[in-house]
């Protein structure tokens, strides 16, 4: 069944209204113009609505399907007040075609009440939001559509006249639901809103009195902006793991940059050495206006002391974590790696994927579980590949096998050497036999080596397979 998805002021004037059926509202309003609803796009475009407003504040939470709320506490000042704040908000979305309206008070339900139901732009002084909301319908307060058509039959149109019933006859009547939306209104309650981002102090803003676009400005404002929270994170003897650079556009675009390090740092110098390549993908567009840096993964870092045995000896922060820090700028995230055993008997599975420098608690990896005396290929292939192989039964090694469409004739061979699946990873009922393995270590005419195992045991439903494992 179609029904209305949203309605503007024209429609609703005319009695239409969400959820209503199609073939009504066209019955009603012959002349009704609709287009489809596209609410996936709609969430896309808020969200890139949300990383525009990142400008003003470090802090925003999409507000779904056509709201946000932007965490204006301790940043109002870097734009001359909250009045000035709000007013530079909605005119940049006016001049870019996005019509908004917007509030400020102390709590979120309060913001969103007299932005949709208030005069726009309407600042609530401290202590002040009772007396405002007191004149909104009780709809301002996000209650559910039951409940709002249910106060709504009994006469209670307004907000004020939820606030004069008692407490525990409001929540017996129409469910606590009611009480925790009035509360979190008039600021008796919290509310927790999940921001693009973790509200975090390690961020900071440049702002220009001309757009810049330039190469040569542009590498100059990330080295000021990076040595400022650099300075910031010196004082307060921290490093961080990570930091995002942002170009604001004027077109309201932000071309975003991303360096980690392998070890928390805060050398202003070594970090903006990072972003530099970087700045070749930057596009200005018609010019840049602010610029944002976050730093991630912030912990302490005191100073390191140098001892007399130490001196001349390069420590691990000054000479391989720099290399790995460019390595990875060049080559990106998850290209530079350092290989850890891993507790498992299955050879694909025996080595993890582990960040390029240990851990700085020291803990020692856990090591590998098979046997020293039983080698491994110098080669093991991330996959083992199929082949046809010719074998007497039930455990000798193959006469002859086919590979990469080639035969090889068998040597020499060792083995079987039996591995099992770990039997926490086999699905329910599942045994044993299906996921058993008989490796074997074999040398072909020419010398080559290759190590093969048989998958399943004969005498089952299903005849065992050969798969190549590994080289040398």
């Amino acid at each position: 069944m179609r029904r209305l998805y949203a309605v503007d002021e024209a429609a609703a004037t005319l009695g239409l209204f969400v959820g209503q059926k199609a073939t009504d509202a066209m019955a009603l309003v012959p002349e009704l113009a609709i287009a489809e609803a596209d609410p996936e796009g709609d969430a896309a475009a808020l969200a890139a609505l949300a990383e525009w407003c990142v400008r003003y504040s470090p802090a925003v939470a999409v507000d779904a399907p056509d709201g946000l709320f932007l965490d204006a506490t301790g940043v109002a000042h870097l734009w001359g007040g909250e009045r000035a704040m709000l007013d530079d908000v909605l005119s940049r979305l006016a001049r870019r075609g996005v019509p908004a309206r917007g509030a400020v008070a102390g709590s979120a339900g309060a913001a969103w009440a007299l932005a949709r139901f208030g005069e726009d732009r309407t600042i609530a002084a401290a202590g002040a939001e009772p007396g405002l909301l007191a004149s909104l319908p009780v709809t301002a307060l996000r209650l559910e559509p039951e409940a709002a058509a249910q106060l709504a039959r009994l006469g209670l149109a307004r907000v004020g006249q939820l606030q004069s019933l008692p407490r525990d006859q409001l929540a017996r009547r129409f469910g606590a639901a009611v009480l925790t939306r009035l509360d979190q209104a008039m600021l008796r309650g919290e509310e927790a809103l999940v921001f693009r981002r973790p509200a975090t102090p390690w961020f900071t803003r440049l702002a220009f009195a001309e757009p810049i676009s330039a190469p040569e400005d542009l590498a100059r404002a990330s080295r000021d902006i990076v040595a400022g929270l650099c300075e910031r994170l010196l004082a307060e003897g921290r490093g961080a793991g990570r930091f995002e650079l942002a170009f604001h556009r004027l077109d309201g675009r932000a071309e975003r940059l991303a360096v980690g390090l392998s070890m928390p740092g805060r050398g202003a110098d070594v970090i903006a050495r990072l972003f530099a390549p970087m700045l070749e993908r930057v596009d200005p567009g018609f010019g840049v206006e602010a610029v944002t840096l976050f730093a991630e993964r912030v912990e302490p870092l005191p100073e390191r002391q140098i001892t007399l045995e130490t001196v001349g000896e390069v420590a691990l922060e000054d000479g391989v974590a720099p290399l790995i820090d460019r390595l990875v700028g060049r080559l990106g995230e998850g290209c530079v790696w350092r290989a850890e055993a891993y507790p498992s008997h299955i050879p694909e599975r025996a080595v993890a994927r582990r960040p390029p420098l240990p851990p700085r608690d020291g803990q020692a990896p856990c090591g590998q579980m098979w046997e020293r005396t039983r080698p491994r290929p110098v080669r093991l292939l991330s996959r083992p590949e199929p082949i046809e192989a010719t074998a007497p039964v039930p455990d000798d090694p193959p006469v002859f096998f086919r590979w990469r469409g080639r035969i090889r004739r068998v040597r020499r061979a060792e083995g079987p050497e039996r591995l099992a699946d770990e039997w926490w990873r086999r699905a329910p009922g599942e045994t044993c036999p299906g996921h058993v393995r008989d490796y074997y270590r074999v040398e072909d005419d020419t010398g080559a080596r290759y190590w093969l195992f048989r998958a399943g045991l004969y005498g089952g439903e299903d005849l065992p397979k050969w798969w190549l494992h590994g080289v040398g």
